[in-house]
C-alpha cells in the first residue's frame, strides 16, 4: 500500500521581538536522509508545475514565503493542501502525483530523499493511474 501525503510541523525557536529560525536539526521529525535540496521561485500563479509523480524519491515541500496549493493524488486518493507557514512541511512519497500553484511571491523549498534523475519521473498521468491501480491489486 503506498504511503499518503501528510503534514509535518518543524521546530520553531525564537520570538517576535528578535525574530525565529526554524529548523529540521532533528533528523527523526523527517521521513528520510535528505539527498538533495532546491527551491522554486518566480513561478506566475497562472502556471500549473509538477505534473509528475516520482518512482523512488521522497520530497517535504515548504513553502518560505507566500502560498503554494498542492494537489496530491496517490492513485487511490486525491488531497489537496495549502502551504503558507514556513513551520510547516508537506510530506510527498514516492509514487505520488502532484500539481502545484504558486502565489506570485512564493518561494518554495523542496528536501529530496535522492538525486535527481529523469529516470525516476513519471510524466504521464495516465501510465501513472495503470501503475497505481496495478500496485493496488
Amino acid at each position: 500500500m503506498p504511503a499518503n501525503p501528510y503534514l509535518l510541523t518543524f521546530e520553531r525557536i525564537g520570538s517576535p521581538a528578535v525574530g525565529y529560525i526554524t529548523t529540521t536539526q532533528y533528523a527523526e521529525q523527517l521521513p528520510f536522509k535528505i539527498r538533495r535540496v532546491f527551491w522554486t521561485h518566480g513561478t506566475p500563479p497562472e502556471v500549473v508545475r509538477g505534473h509528475h509523480a516520482n518512482k523512488a524519491t521522497e520530497e517535504v515541500l515548504i513553502a518560505l514565503t507566500g502560498t503554494v496549493h498542492v494537489k496530491a493524488d496517490t492513485g487511490n486518493q486525491v488531497q489537496e493542501f495549502e502551504l503558507s507557514d514556513s513551520q510547516s512541511g508537506l510530506y510527498i512519497p514516492a509514487k505520488c502525483w502532484t500539481e502545484l500553484r504558486f502565489s506570485g511571491d512564493a518561494v518554495a523549498l523542496c528536501l529530496t530523499s535522492t538525486d535527481y534523475s529523469e529516470e525516476d519521473y513519471i510524466r504521464d498521468y495516465a501510465y501513472f493511474k495503470k501503475l497505481a491501480t496495478h500496485a493496488a491489486l
